[in-house]
């Protein structure tokens, strides 16, 4: 009882802390932005105070609005402190077990407020010298402008030129060809992995680390991630995953061991150099370069995710601050060394319904807003953040500064803030805590799916999921709008919102698609293949899969496999009885023609009349579709595309001649995490070991005698009911991380041959198509001189 005691303090204490720093912790959705000042009439930038009473008493004294971005951190730090002192703890928790650690937290919030009071000579102070240092941050001294295209940005262009060249050579031995491959004959794939926490980045990390041993990674252009899996990709391309995903793992299981809200560790590296310079850079920038920018729970967030993710765990090693930007991660992307990593989040567009006096018209316009909402997705990659939708970006470096009419502002002192680091960006990409009430409850509907008396309750949400689609508990992180000033230059299609807002407002990708592949079917990426690792919380439920069908048809992408994901539960009573009999008619008939001519028994099929081959009743550890170019004269719903090479259809060749056809659209490998008896289970630490209790009672997933077996035993590892593995968790053991990427590395391992045969089947059509277009344009040569 006390050690429950101890942990239920020890995290409302953190959380408190947390809500007190933030400026809006649970504020409503409601738009609080004001437009920007125009460049002529922008207020200087604050000067830097001293750590005096006298100097900071004016700003106590101003309204919230008053205050700049900066002012308001400072202001929050010296409240937080305060609740932490030892006799306030002895009055108000008299009850529970104080841990011994609490002594020390008055004097680390007091060391970091000082840190960051931008007093001559504090932390602050030389963060924000060294920001307009162009020795330091040479983007400072560059102009940038919006770049308003619907084409990639001519850096892509670039890396796409070299790393088609470096995959010809590796697409050969990862194929066993003997011939050399011509770099138009290169299949474009595209790796892309779920959101859900740690389970993303571990899983994510074993199935990239399968994908690389069997040669596949080699030939990957791109890879796309949500939530964990893009700071998957972060920690993937800095100098702590040094792009191996062996050292990845070692680091993972090194550091995944603590919380990331832990006050004594996260207080600890906030305070203590190098790590406390290298973490709060990007909070001092952001606010000091911006001071309009909101500070809020996303921002400690990502500080926090920072300060377990990307800090080493060997303390005799410093960090290093390229890491933190994405540009950097150009020096060996742009080579064509590896595959070019898309990190993404989406703006939630939510129409107005305010101004309105009539009841009917203002619940006419409810109506209209519930059906209008919908989500923007924007796209970080090395070189640029780009919106489709917007048909508009900016330089990646960038990322930070305000912009009017598609130039960026000139700030008063002379040089533009540096390029907002990616500690603030991963708080953003992960920040599922922003969601609307409605994705919460999908998020924690399979734990709760067994409670007595939850499908009463679940009923009810449900019929009032729509309003919860509009409500965010949490309000998301803001960048500054990068289209102020730009109406009539983007398509018409651009919400009004997006012109009057300063900031905007950007939050984890999965509450629109929990998969990242709206930014693969972009014009001018051309993918032929993606590989798709999906590891979300309710996985058949959600069926994410599926969505892209709605995308495809608004954008009028050709090419994407409709009706790939998991098959439809939802069968009405007659049509079963339909397939039933059906079936039963089915077998009638096989069983006499088995009668007639015994020879031929091998030739019976498998599958009755309602799943014929391609079109299995459901999923496995690899899933294959291939869409069609062929254009469509109806206006009715086209059929499901061809499922290929799954078990038992006995269609090795038909599946063969799908890919081979000159109308082949867009393939997807679907990878969904399930249990796999073929991986090696889950492994507890004896009681005896020096830890074992410990991370047992931790990470509540191993073994116990109060469980299922004693502390030593193997546990077959379940996505779906092992709590550790919850979005929400945010501790796992060695044992954890190296089960994981086992099951990950397993499932892959049961369809690597089928991936293999597809990539095969698309290089040779590329190759036959190559053939004869050099063929017809011989042709016409000759014609010339007959």
């Amino acid at each position: 009882m006390g050690a429950a005691r101890i942990l239920s303090a020890k995290w409302k204490w953190s959380l408190g802390a947390g809500l007190l720093l933030s400026r809006r912790n649970i504020g409503t959705w409601t738009s609080r932005d004001r437009i920007p000042p125009s460049p002529s009439n922008r207020e200087s930038d604050v000067p830097p105070k001293k750590d005096t009473h006298e100097d900071r008493a004016p700003a106590e004294h101003l309204s919230a609005d008053q205050l700049s971005a900066w002012e308001k951190l400072t202001q929050k730090l010296g409240v937080t402190k305060d609740p932490f002192s030892p006799a306030e703890w002895t009055e108000h928790l008299k009850s529970y077990i104080i841990p011994t650690w609490t002594s020390l937290l008055p004097e680390k919030l007091q060391n970091l407020q000082r840190e960051l009071s931008m007093a001559p000579g504090s932390l602050a102070d030389e963060i924000w010298r060294e920001a307009q240092d162009a020795s330091v941050n040479p983007e400072i001294t560059r102009e940038a402008r919006v770049r308003i295209s619907e084409g990639l940005c001519r850096q892509e262009q670039y890396f796409q030129w070299r790393r088609r060249r470096a995959v010809a050579k590796r697409l050969a031995t990862y194929l066993d060809l003997k011939e050399e491959v011509h770099p138009d004959d290169v299949p474009v794939i595209a790796m892309c992995a779920s959101g859900g926490g740690l389970r993303a980045l571990v899983a994510g990390t074993g199935s990239y680390l399968a994908a690389k041993e069997a040669g596949l990674w080699d030939c990957t252009m791109y890879t796309a991630g949500v939530s964990g899996s893009c700071w998957l990709q972060a920690i993937y391309h800095s100098s702590l995953g040094r792009q191996d995903f062996d050292t990845m793992i070692k680091h993972l299981k090194s550091r995944l061991g603590v919380h990331i809200a832990f006050p004594p560790n996260a207080l600890n590296l906030l305070t203590t150099p190098p790590t406390n310079k290298y973490l709060l850079r990007s909070l001092v920038e952001k606010l000091k370069g911006d001071k309009d920018a909101d500070f809020g729970l996303v921002d400690i967030y990502g500080l926090l995710l920072a300060s377990r993710l990307l800090v080493p765990s060997d303390g005799d090693i410093s960090p290093l601050d390229r890491d933190l930007k994405l540009s950097n991660q150009r020096l060996h992307v742009d080579p064509g060394a590896q595959p070019l990593p898309i990190y993404t989040a989406v703006r939630h567009e939510i129409p107005e319904v305010s101004g309105l006096k009539d009841e009917d018209e203002l619940d006419e316009a409810r109506k209209q807003a519930k059906r209008e909402s919908w989500f923007q997705w924007v796209e970080f990659t090395p070189h640029e953040l780009f919106c489709e939708e917007l048909g508009a970006g900016i330089p990646i470096w960038a990322l930070g500064r305000q912009f009017q009419g598609g130039k960026d502002i000139p700030p008063p002192h002379g040089y533009s803030s540096p390029e907002l680091r990616i500690p603030a960006l991963m708080g953003v990409w992960g920040s599922a805590f922003c969601a609307t009430l409605a994705h919460y409850y999908k998020e924690i509907r399979p734990a709760l799916a067994g409670i007595s008396g939850f499908s009463g309750i679940g009923s009810l949400i449900e019929e009032r999921n729509e309003d919860l689609s509009r409500v965010h508990p949490i309000d998301p992180a803001t960048v500054p709008n990068f289209v102020l000033g730009l109406e009539g230059k983007l398509p018409e299609s651009c919400p009004e919102s997006i012109f009057k807002d300063s900031h905007l407002r950007l939050m984890d990708a999965g509450m629109s698609n929990n998969l990242p592949i709206y930014p693969l079917l972009r014009a001018g990426r051309d993918v032929d293949l993606i590989i798709a690792f999906d590891v979300s919380a309710d996985i058949r439920e959600d069926n994410w899969l599926s969505v892209v069908d709605g995308y495809a048809r608004q954008r009028g992408i050709k090419g994407w496999p409709m009706g790939a994901g998991w098959p439809k539960s939802e069968v009405p009573p007659e049509e079963t009885a339909s397939i039933l009999e059906v079936a039963e008619k089915s077998q009638e008939k096989t069983e006499r023609l088995q009668q007639v001519d015994s020879g031929t028994s091998d030739r019976v099929p498998k599958f009755p009349a309602r799943f014929e081959p391609g079109m299995a009743a459901d999923l496995t550890y690899c899933n294959i579709w291939i869409g069609t170019m062929e254009e469509r004269t109806s206006a009715k719903e086209p059929p499901p595309s061809k499922r290929l090479l799954f078990p038992d259809s006995g269609e090795g060749q038909d599946s063969d001649f799908h890919l081979m056809r000159p109308d082949a659209g867009i393939a997807v490998a679907y990878f969904p995490l399930l249990p796999n008896p073929m991986a090696p289970p889950l492994v507890s630490k004896p009681k005896n070991s020096e830890s074992g209790a410990k991370d047992s009672k931790r990470a509540g997933s191993t073994n116990t005698d109060s469980d299922t077996g004693k502390s030593g035993d193997t546990v077959p590892l379940d996505p779906a009911k092992d709590d550790f593995m919850s979005t929400w968790n945010f501790v796992y053991t060695p044992e954890q991380v190296d089960a994981v990427v086992a099951l990950a590395k397993s499932n892959f391992a049961e369809g690597e041959d089928q991936v293999k045969r597809v990539v095969r089947g698309i290089y040779e059509r590329k190759k036959k198509a190559r053939l004869d277009r050099q063929r017809e344009e011989d042709l016409q040569g000759l014609s010339q001189f007959s």
